[in-house]
């Protein structure tokens, strides 16, 4: 709670104007974010290298991350130990440049100047580890088609 506490902080000082944006800020949005968008977002954190600032949420988050996302995101060497389903609001929503849908639909408010887009990913609610596994491929691949666009840069994984 203390992190999401901080993000909702940060969020609002840069809203407010009280806090200048260092790097270029991305939000994934999915319903309960305790899959697609903690997936996105740990990868994004991961490839990016620090290069961009990461939030995930969700327009009805529940319970907690799926214990197959946190497994697959560790077959990829990457740690998914902080994680937990939060709650989408306004200030995290007006803080981000590129805000990321994965099938939330109308439940995701619109603001303009911001940069959305929708990814058709499958939700690994209920999948098998194999069905997680191909999720998070097409993931990463859409990760970093976004990280290449939005910082110029690939060189294999990025950040790496």
């Amino acid at each position: 709670m203390e992190r999401f506490a901080k993000e909702q902080l940060e969020a609002r000082a840069v809203v407010e104007g009280r806090s200048a944006k260092a790097l270029p800020e991305l939000l994934f949005v999915c319903v309960h974010n305790a899959g697609r968008s903690q997936m996105a977002a740990a990868m994004a954190r991961h490839h990016s290298g620090g290069r961009v600032r990461v939030r995930s949420a969700g327009s009805r988050p529940t319970g907690q991350v799926n214990p197959l996302v946190r497994q697959v995101l560790q077959e990829r060497g990457i740690e998914l130990t902080d994680a937990f389903p939060k709650p989408l609001t306004t200030d995290v929503l007006q803080a981000s440049d590129v805000i990321v849908t994965m099938g939330c639909g109308d439940e995701c408010p619109y603001f303009p100047g911001r940069r959305y887009e929708d990814w058709p990913v499958t939700d690994p609610a209920g999948a098998g580890i194999e069905r997680v596994r191909e999720i998070a491929a097409d993931v990463q691949g859409r990760v970093e088609d976004l990280l290449q666009e939005i910082l110029g840069a690939r060189s294999g994984r990025l950040g790496h």
